[in-house]
């Protein structure tokens, strides 16, 4: 029976696999520009606290139907290099090198560079930094806590603020980070800030670029040529969002290839078949012996 609930599980897997299946999907044009859908903020593991190697966040990435990622470790730009040669080697989605400058005061994601950004460093001089590098700056999740540290220069410098990511699901969050967005000026970011829970791209960014190049997606962050869409409000661009119209609402996470459903209902029957009938059978035989009721043990001891 043990050997037979291994086979549910390996018979699981197989079709798990062969099910998980994403469709291509035709890219979007407006316009000159080509839409990207972004996610600036991600983390992998185990650099940075996440619980995705590099390569895994490039393959799922494109699952999630990005055309684009910031691998964004913590102090640390050596994690988004090796996703990026990954990704060129497998034909993945473009991937930003790129860094979370993670202080006591302020987050910033420098994303474009090549070597680390010193979180010792006060907003005005880390921006300055990230430019001379050719980078961006985002201000990363910019709760009210962290205003005092942006300087009159450094919220003019900025490039780009993050409007949508899991922090702003609280109302009081949400307040914050749009509020601090409008005083800026700046281009509007929606990044997951994926950690390992949810998907990739949970919140993403709408790049209006000229191609899907990393130089082309820093150029129109620059130029503010972005839209996001969170929950059904629209921040950035709000010219390119009316050219986009509608579109922009089906560019989320792609639908799963129907032809293939029949394999994920039978993947998630066997796995839950094979585990419940492993665990059973994998019971000590004392737990199915029953003892004597107390009066036939007493009897039998009598006796």
């Amino acid at each position: 029976m043990r050997r037979a609930c291994w086979w549910l599980l390996g018979a699981a897997l197989v079709m798990g696999a062969l099910s998980d299946r994403t469709p291509a999907r035709a890219p979007l044009r407006v316009g000159p520009f080509r839409v990207l859908a972004v996610d600036l903020h991600v983390h992998t593991f185990p650099l940075s606290a996440s619980t995705l190697a590099p390569w895994d966040v490039v393959l799922e990435a494109r699952r999630q139907g990005l055309d684009a990622i910031a691998i964004s470790g913590q102090n640390e730009a050596i994690s988004g290099k090796v996703a990026r040669w990954f990704s060129r080697l497998v034909g993945g989605p473009t991937v930003i090198a790129s860094e979370e400058v993670h202080g006591p005061a302020f987050h910033l994601i420098a994303a474009g560079i090549d070597r680390t950004v010193s979180w010792r460093l006060s907003a005005e001089d880390a921006i300055d930094e990230i430019h001379r590098q050719g980078g961006i700056a985002i201000a990363a999740h910019p709760t009210a806590g962290a205003w005092p540290a942006f300087s009159r220069r450094a919220l003019q410098d900025l490039d780009a603020a993050e409007v949508a990511q899991p922090v702003a699901f609280s109302p009081g969050n949400a307040k914050d980070v749009r509020e601090f967005s409008r005083r800026t000026g700046a281009a509007a970011i929606g990044s997951s800030d994926w950690h390992g829970m949810g998907p990739v791209g949970l919140c993403r960014t709408y790049v209006f670029a000229q191609d899907d190049s990393a130089a082309a997606i820093l150029a129109a962050i620059r130029s503010r040529q972005t839209v996001v869409v969170d929950r059904g409000r629209v921040f950035g661009n709000m010219i390119l969002a009316q050219m986009a119209g509608d579109r922009l609402f089906d560019r989320g996470t792609p639908a799963e290839a129907s032809a293939w459903g029949w394999l994920r209902i039978a993947s998630g029957v066997c796995g839950v078949a094979g585990l419940l009938a492993l665990a059973l059978f994998s019971l000590p035989k004392e737990s199915f012996r029953r003892d004597p009721p107390p009066a036939r043990r007493k009897a039998s001891a009598g006796a």
